[in-house]
């Protein structure tokens, strides 16, 4: 049974692959590698020039500190690799105030669960949290939510690897689905597709950020619009085991009745602990009015 189920997989791979090869036609990409051996390549296309963009397989990033996703906005371009499990998951703690009130929240575990799947270039996702959120009038009402938040369920796929000015890139499909209370988006299931790019520039700086598109409801009507997310990240290797950030990111609703767009900027550390734990701690601010005024949090990555 259980080789049956690797054999539907690797042939879904191939189909997939199969299917990507039109595309990289168009788009001046070379196919990474195609048929029998596309399950075993790094990335799914690499570039028409050069080398073709450096990637590395599963073992060539074990060998490496571990690559996360926390804990700034923006997504990793990487995947894990094949046979690779990864745990990702933190606090984060949030104000906002108005002249009439003030408004804090509670995020946690905030886990993210990563697993190599099929392809050195395939990636799938979960993720669950829990959120509370407390609202207190100036002169003494305190009104509060709390619960789970909708499950997400997600891939990323590996797309290319850097070659020069050329980007490492991957595409991230996503959804969430209704699992949570109807206050925190349980009520339907929400698609969206994410795409990431970045660069090394040398040893010791990198820029990469996020392009979103996500179907979203309405905070206060709960009705669907489609939500934006764009960021651009700035990451800088203080030492062999300290890194840090600086980030930009917006949240932009297209249609929404009462929500706003939301600008933001956060900066963080992240200390390694050894190759395959790390710690992080970040520090955000709202740039708008109608973004939180501040956000700080910490968090673990750890690969198995």
């Amino acid at each position: 049974m259980k080789s049956c189920r690797r054999q539907c997989g690797q042939c879904a791979v191939r189909r997939f692959g199969q299917s990507l090869a039109v595309v990289a036609a168009l788009s001046g990409l070379d196919l990474a590698c195609p048929n029998a051996a596309f399950g075993q390549a790094n990335t799914v296309f690499r570039w028409s020039r050069g080398d073709g963009g450096e990637t590395k397989n599963a073992a060539e990033k074990l060998a490496e500190p571990l690559v996360t996703d926390r804990p700034d906005f923006t997504e990793a371009s990487s995947t894990v690799g094949l046979g690779v499990f990864q745990i990702e998951g933190g606090y984060t703690y949030s104000y906002d105030a108005n002249a009439t009130s003030s408004t804090t929240g509670h995020s946690y575990p905030e886990t993210l669960f990563r697993y190599g799947v099929f392809a050195e270039w395939l990636e799938a996702r979960v993720a669950w949290n829990y959120a509370s959120v407390g609202e207190t009038e100036f002169g003494g009402n305190r009104t509060s939510d709390a619960g789970a938040e909708p499950l997400y369920l997600g891939l990323k796929i590996a797309l290319t690897g850097q070659e020069g000015f050329l980007p490492e890139m991957a595409l991230m499909p996503q959804m969430t689905v209704p699992t949570g209370p109807k206050q925190f988006g349980g009520d339907e299931t929400l698609p969206g597709l994410g795409w990431l790019y970045g660069w090394d520039l040398n040893d010791w700086l990198s820029f990469g950020g996020e392009t979103q598109a996500n179907r979203a409801l309405d905070e206060t009507t709960a009705n669907p619009y489609l939500e934006f997310a764009q960021s651009l990240t700035v990451g800088y290797q203080l030492h062999d085991r300290i890194g840090a950030y600086t980030e930009w990111f917006v949240i932009a609703p297209d249609g929404a009745d009462v929500d706003h767009t939301q600008n933001y900027f956060n900066t963080g550390l992240t200390f390694l602990l050894n190759d395959n734990l790390q710690f992080d701690i970040r520090y955000g601010v709202g740039l708008n009015e109608a973004a939180d005024d501040y956000f700080t949090g910490s968090g673990l990555a750890w690969r198995l």
